[in-house]
């Protein structure tokens, strides 16, 4: 675990359960990337949607549904 990491993760760990009900083990369990787009604006609308391409990955790689 980088320093960087170990310094700022206790916070973020708070935030996530303040903002999003997680418990310690939901915000380990999540990626950066998971948690980024948990506390992200909701309002906030991306340019860039889901290619076919990305979801045809997606639906092979999780086959059970």
């Amino acid at each position: 675990m980088s320093d960087a990491f170990r310094e700022t993760a206790p916070r973020l760990l708070a935030l996530a359960a303040r903002a999003l009900g997680w418990r310690p083990d939901e915000f380990w369990a999540a990626t950066p990337e998971e948690l980024a787009q948990a506390l992200a604006d909701p309002t906030h609308v991306s340019v860039a949607g889901l290619s076919r391409t990305d979801l045809a990955r997606m639906m092979e790689r999780d086959r059970d549904g």
